[in-house]
């Protein structure tokens, strides 16, 4: 079924549903953020109060995972409801647009009335391409459309739908996410005015590099860390922190109050009885990537970091809430990742999800309500592409597949599958592939069906980073 058809036709059906209050949606996600960075998650360094507040009043899964190890194919997953051998972005560049045939959560959730907004960074689809997200189902967007634009805490400019914004005093005057948050907070505000059901999607660019953060933030850990060595960017595109543990530190804390700002919002604009609220990081921990030496174990003792396909690179702090739905303190050990987020709210708002997404609706284990459906198997890859605007390599790509407490790792393409018992072994040190033959052959299978070869990976050509 094309884009156009499933709309028409999820829009006939909802206006022969009968009419009820459907849930507000608030989804943030973080940036680069590790399993072990929140207190909830065993952080014991960094000050989270008002996300570990809100695994009290919720639910906190400990297997649930990102979209992909780097940040635009996990976005694509989590907006298109399909793995990373089926997206449509799988290259890491920022730049490359959804296509005009892609649904989008957005999209579904539109055919039922809601108003969309999001507020942070989009990374799929700049300025005057497809994949922009009033596009592709928002009525609202503000922030940064190319991920390489959001590195920069302090941008010169920042993007209203899809038009640039200088920043007020010009670049390095504001911090870019206090921006964003006031403007979905005035998002929430202007949804309970309007008493419309509405999907605010707020990705925050924290605490992903440059490690830049307002000095009221770093006041509460100055003096705190050892700071070994200060980071030098090897591109110099950020130059030099001379304080990276103390940064690193203060823009989970700020990130962590812009969570408390919206969930007060929630409250004051008697919103929260009524909106499900999720939390979770786009992909695994960074800070190996600029020698944190373990310093926070911001992976939380799992093995590998973002940019490679184990548990440290892919698994995600998810927590949901929703008062009075929602068992508070639960903790759910039921794997799942960013493909079932579009199923899951689609259901949840009465919506139709499109028939060929790889996503599995986690609504009986958010509610404890019916058996939850198991997917046979999770699946991630990240292929490589000849250039920005290149095809994809030859290759067999790097791949990871869970099956049960299977977990399947290719560590780099053409390499060969490891094999790790999660539920013995979730830090994956032991392989025994050797030691169960059957379970590999089928696994192999599966590296081989789940996919099929990803398009050209296209920039265009006046993308705009800086």
């Amino acid at each position: 079924m094309n884009r156009r058809t499933f709309l028409s036709t999820a829009l006939a059906a909802a206006a022969r549903a009968q009419a009820t209050p459907p849930p507000n949606f608030l989804f943030i996600m973080a940036d680069d953020l590790g399993y072990g960075d929140l207190g909830c998650f065993g952080q014991k360094k960094i000050a989270t109060p008002n996300i570990d507040r809100m695994a009290t009043e919720g639910m906190r899964f400990t297997d649930a995972y990102a979209g992909c190890t780097v940040c635009a194919p996990s976005r694509s997953v989590l907006m298109t409801g399909k793995h990373t051998g089926h997206t449509s972005v799988r290259a890491n560049t920022g730049g490359v647009p959804l296509l005009p045939e892609d649904v989008t959560i957005a999209e579904v959730l539109r055919t039922v009335g809601y108003n969309n907004g999001c507020f942070g960074k989009w990374g799929l689809g700049d300025v005057g391409t497809t994949g922009v997200p009033t596009k592709q189902g928002f009525d609202a967007f503000f922030g940064y459309l190319h991920q390489v634009h959001a590195h920069f805490q302090y941008p010169g400019y920042l993007i209203d739908d899809e038009e640039l914004q200088p920043a007020p005093g010009g670049a390095g005057a504001q911090y870019a996410n206090d921006v964003i948050a006031g403007l979905a907070n005035g998002f929430l505000r202007q949804s309970g005015r309007k008493k419309t059901p509405f999907f605010c999607y707020v990705p925050f660019t924290l605490p992903h590099l440059e490690l830049l953060v307002p000095g009221d933030s770093m006041v509460p850990y100055e003096g705190k860390f050892p700071e070994d060595t200060p980071y030098v960017d090897p591109k110099n595109h950020y130059g030099k922190q001379a304080k990276p543990r103390t940064a690193y530190a203060a823009m989970v804390s700020r990130l962590d109050g812009y969570v408390g700002q919206l969930l007060e919002t929630l409250a004051t604009q008697k919103l929260a009885e009524n909106t499900i609220v999720f939390f979770c990081s786009d992909n695994g921990s960074a800070t190996a990537l600029w020698n944190d030496g373990g310093f926070f174990n911001s992976t939380g003792g799992l093995r590998g970091h973002k940019q490679n396909l184990y548990e440290g690179g892919i698994r995600t702090p998810m927590i949901v809430r929703w008062p009075g739905k929602i068992k508070a303190g639960a903790v759910s050990a039921q794997p799942w990742m960013f493909q079932d987020v579009l199923p899951t709210l689609a259901e949840l708002a009465g919506a139709k999800a499109p028939a060929d997404i790889d996503g599995v609706s986690v609504v009986p284990t958010l509610l404890g309500k019916g058996k939850q459906v198991q997917a046979e198997y999770l699946y991630w890859e990240l292929p490589k592409f000849t250039s920005m605007k290149g095809d994809p390599l030859d290759e067999i790509p790097m791949q990871a597949v869970r099956m049960g407490k299977w977990k399947a790792v290719r560590p780099h393409a053409n390499g060969t599958l490891e094999l790790y018992d999660l539920s013995k072994d979730p830090g994956e040190k032991m392989n025994v592939a050797g030691q169960n033959p059957a379970v590999m052959m089928k696994i192999e299978g599966i590296c081989k069906t789940a996919r099929v070869l990803p398009r050209r990976q296209s920039q265009p050509d006046n993308w705009q980073w800086h």
